[in-house]
């Protein structure tokens, strides 16, 4: 291994100290899922120094999580799609990793980036993180000349009655649950929500020995007739889409869309959930309603790009047209930080091709050679779709019609959508951080992720950044040992 990388990863190592280590790598990349794991092996290939943070314990992100070695999986590739692909780039990883030419440092999460000293705002940077599992967790840094930002996404959950009870899991949740631990949440298991990735999630369930009675998803696929060209453009989407109805077909799956669940039943884990037919706006229809027996479900609506490290940054965003934020990025992948570029859903939710290709035209941007055409125009394709995707299934205004005064909000400190509500009209709230202090809503333990989006809807606040001093709980200990400037 070159001195330059073996300095860099023994600094990143021993915590604190390596803030003021004399050397950096020229790339820094946060997050090895789809984006992030495409940007390293290409930032490698064409020559940098790349140190590649991620919080998992190993590649591939939620996308490509797969089981454990101790669980004996013989075939996870058939729990995935593209498998073939993150297969190379993972060889790829490896073998740049023997080669000194990337620096992987699992089980690091980064809660902070700033300027390094003196380096001004298109100099270096210094990454901190919280490296390790409770309680031996420690402190620890990375200096690198560029920073990529591939932090991907979270879901977006909208809250009903009865959603707190057990059996009820994110529906990106129970795909994480057969792919890293071959379990299921259930074994009648409705899916719900809104978005393609619930085809997905129907389909992987019942291959895997699941009966699911519905996939309810609370959008009009006919929402896509005004996006043909899109459509036409991404002729792979459209197989693949093909292929998520053939399989629920064999599995005698039904469709029920322009539905949402508005109410999950039972007596210490859910047993049935009542469906109900929704208007243009999403609100429920009177005299729609009826149960769905079931032991699980399985919901979300989408995902939201995870932003707080480029928000605490500055780096612009925009509305996204599924009614999240997003960052403003260049052709090249760049925020409005000089210094800071970004790949994948943090630039607004698209899937794992084109988080990959957006990964290799940030590589290339950062190592100052043109990308050719075949990478623009397929981040253009793709992003066409993505959008067209993101406006068929955007939340409708009228879905807080499903939400009682009584049914909580806000998990972590239990606030009620009355409440909530209370603060909006009565007391004047018109934001979600006024509601925050009004109510505590959002600030438990998940700081608002899960409940986010709900509470700004009911405040009657649009899209808004997410801006945080850090990104994941810190202990103190690691504050008080940061040099004074970092401060």
């Amino acid at each position: 291994m070159p001195a330059s990388v073996a300095g860099s990863a023994s600094a990143a190592a021993s915590g604190p100290a390596s803030a003021s280590a004399p050397d950096r790598v020229d790339l820094a990349i946060v997050g090895a899922g789809p984006a992030g794991l495409a940007a390293a092996v290409t930032a490698a290939r064409l020559g940098l120094r790349v140190t590649l943070l991620d919080a998992g314990d190993r590649p591939g992100g939620q996308f490509y999580r797969h089981p454990a070695p101790g669980l004996g999986a013989a075939r996870p590739e058939a729990l995935h799609h593209g498998w073939a692909e993150f297969a190379t780039r993972e060889a790829a990883l490896r073998a740049h990793e023997s080669a000194g030419r990337i620096t992987y440092l699992p089980l690091h999460h980064v809660w902070t980036v700033v300027p390094a000293e003196g380096a001004g705002a298109a100099g270096a940077w210094i990454l901190h993180a919280v490296a390790g599992h409770a309680p031996e967790e420690r402190a620890a840094t990375v200096t690198a000349r560029a920073v990529l930002i591939a932090t991907g996404a979270v879901e977006r959950q909208l809250p009903f009655p009865g959603w707190t009870l057990p059996g009820v899991v994110g529906a990106g949740g129970a795909q994480a649950m057969l792919k890293g631990g071959l379990v299921l949440p259930g074994k009648r298991v409705v899916v719900a929500g809104s978005g393609p990735l619930l085809l997905a999630v129907a389909g992987s369930l019942a291959a895997a020995g699941a009966a699911v009675p519905a996939v309810v998803e609370a959008a009009a696929y006919t929402a896509y007739a005004g996006r043909v060209p899109a459509l036409l453009r991404n002729p792979g989407k459209l197989v693949e889409a093909a292929g998520y109805g053939g399989a629920l077909a064999r599995h005698h799956v039904r469709l029920l869309t322009r539905h949402a669940v508005t109410e999950a039943h039972g007596s210490g884990r859910v047993e049935a959930v009542t469906v109900a037919r929704l208007d243009r706006d999403w609100r429920p229809l009177p005299g729609t309603a009826r149960r769905i027996p079931c032991d699980a479900l399985a919901v979300g609506h989408g995902l939201v790009p995870q932003l707080e490290l480029a928000t605490g940054l500055g780096c612009a965003t925009r509305p996204s047209p599924d009614g999240t934020v997003a960052l403003v990025l260049d052709a090249e992948q760049r925020t409005s930080v000089p210094g800071i570029w970004s790949a994948g859903e943090t630039g607004g939710i698209g899937g794992a091709r084109l988080a990959m290709t957006e990964g290799e035209l940030a590589a290339h941007s950062v190592a100052g050679v043109l990308p050719g055409a075949r990478l623009t125009r397929g981040r253009a394709r793709l992003r066409a779709f993505a959008d067209a995707m993101a406006a068929a299934h955007r939340p409708g205004e009228g879905w807080t019609g499903w939400l009682r005064d009584d049914a909580v909000v806000c998990r972590c400190e239990e606030v009620p959508a009355g409440r909530i509500r209370e603060a909006a009209g009565d007391l004047g709230a018109r934001d979600a951080r006024t509601v925050k202090l009004l109510t505590r809503a959002g600030m438990g333990w998940c700081q608002g992720r899960m409940c986010g989006p709900a509470v700004a809807a009911l405040a009657g606040e649009g899209p808004a950044p997410d801006r945080r001093p850090l990104s994941c709980p810190v202990p103190l200990r690691h504050l008080a040992e940061l040099p004074p400037a970092a401060h």
